[in-house]
């Protein structure tokens, strides 16, 4: 009975140990966030962060984790080192007072094994709105370089700049700006 007893208790602490939830750092050279939005209606310009940083952390089994993103505005990249500046000004990033904007979830949405979503808290310019990322790639596995696990993703969503207090020149210029965060991030 003791045996039984004991083999018992060696096989649930042998799935608790497999359906550990595991973290994953953001690697900041391959995580780029990208914003892109209307320009007048000549075209649609796209930009980028050039400074990211955070954690994902994943339970597989239990289609359940938390992810921080934390991107430098003041790394703002728009290919053009005075339109940089004009973007991190008081009417839009005000990166002076608001250096940083994040994306804070505890709430992934899977479908089956794979990732489709993770529901959050965009905080830009220090204001806190709900948004949804919708998952368009997810992929996790040895990473043939680093000898590490790894997981990558593509997210996107799409805000109104206004809600953020970066309305300036709309709706000329598109208030509805669509944020891509191509994310790869290697197991701790």
């Amino acid at each position: 009975m003791k045996r039984i007893a004991l083999l018992s208790l060696m096989t649930t602490l042998s799935t608790a140990a497999l359906a550990a939830p595991e973290t994953y750092v953001i690697d900041g050279p391959h995580t780029l966030p990208r914003f892109s939005y209307s320009h007048f209606g000549y075209s649609n310009q796209l930009s980028r962060f050039d400074k990211t940083s955070g954690k994902i952390v994943l339970d597989r089994q239990a289609k359940t984790g938390f992810v921080e993103v934390n991107i430098d505005t003041t790394s703002v990249n728009t290919g053009y080192p005075l339109f940089n500046e004009h973007i991190q000004g008081e009417d839009f990033l005000d990166t002076a007072k608001y250096p940083a904007a994040t994306f804070i979830s505890n709430m992934l949405k899977f479908e089956g094994e794979n990732l489709v979503a993770v529901d959050g808290t965009l905080t830009l310019k220090g204001i806190s709105k709900p948004v949804t990322l919708t998952v368009t790639s997810f992929q996790c596995m040895p990473h043939p370089m680093l000898k590490k696990d790894a997981c990558g993703a593509n997210a996107t969503t799409t805000v109104k700049r206004s809600d953020f207090n970066m309305g300036k020149y709309a709706p000329q210029v598109g208030d509805e700006v669509t944020i891509t965060i191509p994310v790869e991030a290697v197991k701790e």
